[in-house]
């Protein structure tokens, strides 16, 4: 057979199949030629070579008919590899079977990482600031149609973005055994790419990493900057979406957030559901808390805890939720050991460092330098006299942030404005607080500055 007639056998293919699974499946495969009615077709690699045999291998077959080949089958081979058939005259076409995870290529799994048993929908205390992200990702780990691709979790450190994670793919891994799913950080997703280049396994990679029903990426936000792994990182995300695969994606902050990331992966991560994981409130937190201590008296049965102690952390400890998770762990094994009763005074003695570190008060100059920072500005012109828009408005929202989250008075942080009179300060105040209910980028850049500064 002709290059020229193997040319318009792919161009049919590529009308079939679509552009997206005709660049990753079809386009690396070579026709070696016909005899006695086979058709030899040369895959770079075995993984592609069992793929496409499965996937692919009657409309390959029926294109070659159609160019007038008497074609009986089809043999894919790999160089230096055996030949295995796949679609015979005399066998009708089934339908693709998927292979049963996890993924294999030649002798490796599918590069995911390790899941923490701990981090169930069961174990996951539901409240007001993660109601949302929490149905969202129950409605996922059904394993059904999605009408929001990808899903994107946001949030600050310890507020259970990883934890949702863990559990939807604990929970299609019960529901659908089938189903290939693959969970991993955006820093393992680099460090294959990385490995595969090195190693010039890149076809292989890119068939593990698009063969899969359903793409877990925890703190996207780390590939932000490095041009070739997000170069990788959105031809994956076209490649699944286009297959109707669900996609799932984590980060500290929103995708407009994300300083260096490219606009066009910004882009495709907002078309979907962007569901933020708020800061835990007083009730939240006490939930927590009371879940973890059912669990510990378990474990120490013979231990007391005085009333209103869980209700005391939850006033005092308001980082996150690990931290808060973690005090309770100390807690419970220092009352152990000694053998005391948990109460108040035991919690001062045991955990003076972290109750001292949560009294931790923001000041103003973190508040100027943090928003200096983030609308990349001098910190000498937030506090010098220039009244450029592009000044003014971070110093209106500075000002703004320092009323709200520290207990200076007016005049004090006019004095930390250089020297600006009062009044000035509670026009800028006023200013900010007028314009957060039209623009909704500022009023994101307030939220986003406000978890900064009490993370």
């Amino acid at each position: 057979m002709s290059e020229e007639s193997w040319g318009r056998v792919r161009n049919e293919l590529l009308k079939n199949v679509g552009k997206t699974n005709f660049t990753t499946w079809i386009e690396p495969l070579n026709l070696i030629g016909v005899t006695d009615g086979i058709a030899s077709v040369e895959a770079p690699t075995k993984f592609m070579r069992d793929w496409v045999s499965r996937n692919f291998g009657e409309p390959i077959l029926r294109e070659l008919r159609a160019s007038g080949l008497a074609v009986e089958r089809i043999e894919f081979q790999v160089p230096d590899l055996r030949p295995i058939p796949a679609t015979e005259v005399s066998r009708p076409a089934a339908p693709a079977r998927k292979p049963a995870a996890p993924i294999r290529t030649g002798d490796d799994e599918l590069p995911g990482a390790p899941l923490d048993a701990r981090f169930t929908f069961d174990s996951f205390v539901v409240g007001k600031p993660n109601e949302l992200a929490h149905a969202a990702a129950r409605r996922v780990a059904e394993g059904g149609p999605v009408s929001f691709n990808p899903l994107f979790l946001y949030g600050g450190v310890g507020l259970g973005k990883t934890h949702l994670m863990h559990a939807i793919a604990h929970e299609l891994y019960t529901r659908r055994p089938d189903m290939r799913v693959l969970y991993l950080s955006a820093e393992q997703f680099m460090y294959r790419f990385v490995q595969a280049l090195r190693d010039r396994q890149i076809m292989d990679f890119k068939g593990m990493f698009r063969s899969v029903d359903v793409l877990m990426v925890d703190d996207v936000q780390f590939i932000a900057g490095k041009d070739s792994t997000q170069e990788e990182f959105f031809h994956t995300f076209n490649a699944l979406v286009d297959q109707g695969k669900q996609i799932v994606i984590s980060a500290d902050r929103a995708p407009g957030e994300i300083k260096d990331l490219e606009e066009r992966i910004r882009s495709r991560l907002q078309c979907g559901l962007v569901v933020d994981l708020h800061p835990t409130d007083y009730e939240l937190r006490l939930g927590i808390l009371q879940t973890k201590t059912e669990s510990y008296r378990v474990q120490y049965s013979g231990l007391k805890m005085a009333d209103g102690v869980l209700e005391f952390l939850a006033h005092r400890i308001t980082t996150n939720v690990r931290v808060l998770e973690g005090a309770l762990t100390r807690l419970f094994a220092f009352a152990s050991l000694v053998g005391k009763e948990i109460t108040l005074d035991l919690v001062q003695e045991c955990l003076t460092d972290i109750l001292r570190a949560s009294d931790r008060k923001v000041t103003i100059e973190e508040i100027q330098r943090k928003v200096a920072e983030h609308y990349n500005v001098r910190l000498s012109d937030m506090i010098g006299p220039k009244r450029l828009r592009t000044i003014a408005r971070p110093r209106q929202v500075a000002m703004y942030l320092s009323k709200q989250l520290t207990t200076r008075s007016l005049p004090e942080i006019g004095r930390r404005f250089g020297g600006r009179d009062h009044t000035t300060i509670m026009h800028g105040i006023r200013k900010i607080e007028e314009l957060m209910v039209s623009d909704h980028q500022l009023t994101e850049d307030v939220d986003l500055l406000r978890r900064l500064l009490e993370s």
